[in-house]
């Protein structure tokens, strides 16, 4: 195995050690974590915005509740130095402690502190909401995307059980990889992390020089190759000992320093100003780490390089920090296997997500990072939306951003914090936005390369061309962009402030057009009387907390879409919820989720309610007071309301009915279903058609749906359900109309005079429509001998009978099809969402295959199976059904099993398209004559609908078929099962009579029985 693989698998292995401690410290009180984490800022604003990211951290439980958090920014917004900025941090402890004994302050205090305080002039875009926040290209184990600062918390978690005390000091801009079970911190004084880094790395960064004993013998920072060589840094495999910014510190170097910026113990304000300023502006890694090398002299320590300038007030601080720190010394601990990475300049950002990121496949980096863009795409996304019609180019890399419509981004770009939508981008430019404290935007754009920190006076280049090109090409003078001072790109005033977005973007690609020598001489007008601000003025004016509200807001939109999509093609609701991780669906997502659903096709609304529905379900919880339960009937109310909507239109008008008859009476079969089952119910029908192999019965020797239409002279109707011994009358329209209600005796008798447009689905006078057809109505309904609950669709029948009823009686010829679609219609003002495979079952007699194509507007296709008479008669002698003696009493029955199919059950979506081949080959089984064939298929069936809905089987049903197992071929449930009549088919030699007598013997007075049925 060679050294890399065997270094990432230990990095990877180091990785999952570190995010267990972090969990550890989030779950366990007793676990050892830090007793402060301590940011710097470089301002108030970006202090606020720090803030922000930890208060939100917090209140999601990702950071460990028991340490205490703070941000620091340099005092009165100077900058005062990395060294002055832990000098404030000293103080801010000292404060907070506030012992009897100063010497005691940082004792037993285990602390880290993230120098962050940057102006981030190489990485502009990161200077508002600082560098120490912008993203690494990994989606954390917990869904969450992850940041340079989630990956100190995490690495750093296992850290305080390796040192007793002291403080822990990072650079905010580079990422460490190491175990923290290599850092065994018992010494005195300092001790510095490490790792053998590349001399070519090292000459860019600070280099320590081993002294032989393991302790810093020099600190070098930036020097060439040739001296650190020449200085014996370089080991034999052209690796130094980088210094990687962690730098250890005990508690009684941490009250040397103090003793500094104190009296007697006590914080001394003057004192503190002496070294925190703009003018000394301290450095930690300069001032305080060069005197802890055991070589280092006073002399040289007064040359080194400084943060800013060298001058008497930082000499003199140089002076009185020599004093207390040259007498500690610093251990050098080299980790090895370890890995630095350092987010230094644009160029280096856009390599590192876009092409370095394979080198870290080993841990779970990747190039797209919560985003929309698809996953093998060529670019790189974080916490970015990108719409299925925009282009992005290869190599281009997009952070918190929405890329819409028809946008495209040119190879190489850098794309943050801006909303494009139908904007074109050039290759190899930054543009990220910003909003202004004032609410105005400001969209900066710059080359990928370009050197911030560069001057007219050097030839700095800007967006293709160079500053001082730039001003010819567009006859500007300096003073047209800058004020005074040194000619910086970081100070030229740019980038002009706009009211709205869109504007500003519009205007910061006139600003481009500006360094092509292409634009018009209105747009440089334009441009040059906007107000326009710098990289500067414009990080110190942005609003920091609008930032940190836009990547919320957008990392809810992008989890949000995600799902949908997911929905949308086809994934079980439960996989698609997956996206959400352990986030969840918030109140934000959830209100995104509805517009969604508001704006989304019949298909995709219907499935986005029922997911939330079923999320809130499993959740057990509620978002403004509305429970799953509203939810639920969002979905299914939109289902009742799409199809209603549609029959509701092809309503007919009853001005020219006429009674045509004193009295018509109907009688009809019910039915049994064979194949295809739930196919016919909606949305299923209307989203991928049906198929239904069914047929009709007598049983004992009658037609049992049975109804009656009567004139009466009485203008007024009247209903009876005789079978249930209920009857009424109603005097007006408005009673017929509220028909919704299933708990109605009569909400099916209202259906039928409303579906055959008897009466209006509003308004009308009851006495004056009577009048005119020329009497009142009475409709009496019967269901002979079958009780409630039987699956032989007596419901459904029962309204066909009416519909065919009511047409006889007004002299209306209709075709089957026509009272199909009426029936629909009538379920549909019902709200029952039922499907049509049961009308159609008792109206026509036979064995029929019924089929639909997909639409909301369902046209029935029925066709009569042709079967022999010698299948006839064996089918009629073989064929059995036996009553359960009880009752389904589901009351979500439809709800489950269309659930399960919007839901995208995969259990459910395989069952229900393999039931609708069964149907096609039961049926060519049936005019094959081949019964065996068709008994295996209705057994495959049977199994199918039990996968569908665990409920179409119980105890009992099971003991019943278990009861005759020795007498039966084939078994098969009335409906939906659960309850009712069963069907079998007996084995050749058996008889009707041996099965009736084997159930008897059973299961006795039961009411488990066999029934008499007769095919029609």
């Amino acid at each position: 195995m060679n050294y890399k693989k065997m270094k990432n698998l230990f990095l990877r292995q180091s990785y999952l050690d570190s995010w267990e401690d972090y969990e550890n410290s989030l779950r366990k009180p007793s676990f050892i974590k830090w007793d402060y984490i301590i940011l710097t800022a470089s301002n108030e604003e970006q202090a606020r915005t720090y803030r922000e990211q930890i208060d939100y951290r917090l209140a999601q439980g990702l950071l460990p509740a028991g340490t205490h958090y703070a941000v620091l920014p340099d005092p009165d917004g100077k900058r005062v130095g990395s060294g002055g900025a832990t000098f404030h941090v000293l103080k801010y402890i000292a404060e907070k402690e506030q012992q009897e004994s100063a010497a005691n302050l940082f004792k037993n205090r285990r602390i880290l502190v993230i120098h962050s305080g940057g102006d981030s002039k190489r990485v502009p875009q990161y200077s508002a909401c600082g560098k120490l926040f912008s993203p690494v290209p990994r989606q954390l184990p917990n869904g969450y995307a992850s940041t340079l600062f989630d990956e100190f918390i995490i690495g750093m978690s296992g850290v305080p059980s390796r040192i007793p005390e002291g403080m822990l000091i990072l650079s905010g801009d580079v990422l460490l990889l190491f175990n923290p079970l290599q850092i065994d911190f018992n010494y005195h004084g300092a001790a510095a992390i490490s790792m053998k880094e590349n001399v070519l790395t090292g000459k860019d960064h600070g280099v320590f020089l081993n002294d032989g004993n393991d302790y810093v013998g020099q600190f070098l920072h930036k020097q060439s190759e040739e001296r650190l060589r020449e200085l014996g840094a370089v080991n034999g495999q052209d690796n130094v000992d980088l210094d990687t910014g962690a730098v250890i510190m005990d508690s009684d170097l941490l009250y040397a320093l103090f003793s500094l910026i104190s009296t007697d113990g006590r914080f001394d304000y003057d004192k503190f100003r002496e070294f925190v300023n703009e003018e000394a502006r301290i450095s930690f890694y300069g001032d305080f780490l060069y005197p802890l090398a055991r070589s280092s002299t006073l002399e040289q320590y007064y040359r080194e390089a400084a943060e800013g300038t060298i001058n008497d007030k930082l000499l003199a601080c140089r002076r009185k920090i020599w004093e207390v720190l040259s007498p500690y010394s610093m251990k050098l601990l080299c980790l090895s296997p370890a890995e630095f990475i350092h987010f230094g300049t644009t160029t280096e950002l856009r390599r590192l997500v876009t092409a370095d990121v394979e080198d870290y496949e080993f841990l779970d980096w990747k190039k797209q990072v919560a985003t929309t863009a698809p996953e093998q795409a060529s670019y790189a996304a974080h916490n970015s939306y990108v719409g299925k019609r925009a282009r992005v180019s290869a190599g281009a890399y997009l952070e918190d951003s929405y890329i819409l419509d028809e946008t495209q981004i040119g190879q190489g770009s850098v794309i943050s914090n801006v909303k494009l939508r139908n904007v074109s981008v050039p290759d190899h430019v930054v543009l990220h936005g910003l909003r202004l404290l004032d609410g105005r935007y400001v969209i900066r754009i710059y080359g990928v390369e370009d050197n911030p920190k560069g001057t007219l006076e050097k030839g700095a280049g800007f967006l293709g061309t160079s500053l001082q090109a730039f001003l010819e090409k567009n006859g500007l003078s300096a003073e047209d962009i800058w004020e005074n001072g040194e000619h910086y790109l970081w100070f030229a005033a740019l980038y002009p402030a706009a009211d709205t977005m869109e504007e500003a973007i519009r205007l910061s690609l006139i600003v481009k057009r500006m360094a092509d020598g292409a634009t018009s001489p209105e747009e440089r007008e334009e441009w040059k009387k906007a107000d326009r601000k710098s990289l500067y003025s414009s990080f110190n004016e942005a609003d920091v907390l609008a930032i940190s509200r836009w990547q919320h807001e957008l990392e809810s939109r992008i989890l949000a879409s995600k799902f949908v999509w997911a929905i949308e093609g086809g994934s079980y609701y439960k996989d698609a919820l997956g996206v959400f991780g352990a986030h969840g669906i918030s109140s934000d997502i959830y209100e995104m989720l509805l517009e969604d659903a508001e704006k989304a096709a019949f298909s995709l609304k219907i499935r986005i309610y029922y997911a939330l529905a079923q999320y809130m379900k499993e959740k057990r919880i509620t978002f403004h007071g509305k429970g799953y339960d509203s939810l639920e009937a969002m979905c299914f109310g939109t289902i009742q309301k799409t199809i209603y909507d549609c029959a509701a239109a092809k309503l007919p008008s009853s001005q020219d009915y006429r009674i045509a008859r004193d009295e018509v009476a109907v009688e009809l079969p019910v039915r049994v279903n064979w194949g295809g089952g739930w196919t016919d119910t909606p949305p299923h029908c209307n989203e991928r058609g049906g198929a239904v192999l069914n047929a009709a019965l007598k049983l004992n020797g009658i037609y049992p749906i049975q109804i009656r239409v009567k004139r009466l002279k009485q203008l007024h109707v009247e209903f009876a359900s005789t079978d249930i011994g209920a009857s009424g009358s109603v005097e007006t329209v408005e009673e017929i109309q509220d028909c919704h209600n299933p708990y109605d005796s009569f909400a099916l008798h209202k259906a039928a005079l409303i579906a055959c447009g008897i009466i209006p689905l509003q308004g009308g006078n009851l006495e004056e429509i009577c009048r005119r057809l020329g009497g009142g109505i009475s409709l009496s309904t019967r269901v002979v001998g079958i009780p409630q609950g039987s699956g032989l669709g007596t419901s459904s029948i029962l309204s066909g009978a009416c519909v065919k009823g009511l047409f006889e009686f007004l002299g209306r010829e209709t075709s089957e099809e026509e009272i199909y679609d009426i029936v629909l219609n009538m379920e549909q003002i019902m709200s029952t969402g039922g499907g049509w495979q049961d009308q159609v079952g008792g109206l026509s007699p036979g064995i029929k295959f019924i089929t639909s194509m997909p639409g909301i507007d369902q046209k029935i296709k029925v066709e009569k199976v042709q079967l022999s008479e010698k299948m006839k008669k064996e089918l009629q002698e073989r064929f059995v059904l036996v009553y359960t003696g009880q009752r389904r009493l589901a009351r979500n029955l439809l709800r489950d099993v269309v659930g399960g199919y919007l839901g995208g059950r995969p259990e459910s979506i395989d069952a229900l398209e393999k039931m609708q081949n069964l149907a096609v080959l039961m049926k060519f089984a049936l005019e094959r004559e081949n019964l065996d064939a068709f008994m295996d298929l209705l057994n495959q069936h049977w199994e199918l609908s039990k996968q569908l809905d665990a409920g179409s089987t119980n105890t009992c049903i099971e003991q019943i078929f278990m009861a005759c197992e020795d007498m039966i071929d084939a078994r098969f449930i009335a409906g939906a099962g659960g309850g009712g009549f069963l069907q079998m088919i007996l084995k050749k030699g058996i008889t009707k009579e041996m099965l009736k007598d084997r159930l008897h013997e059973i299961f006795q007075e039961s009411g488990v029985d066999v029934w008499d049925s007769t095919f029609v």
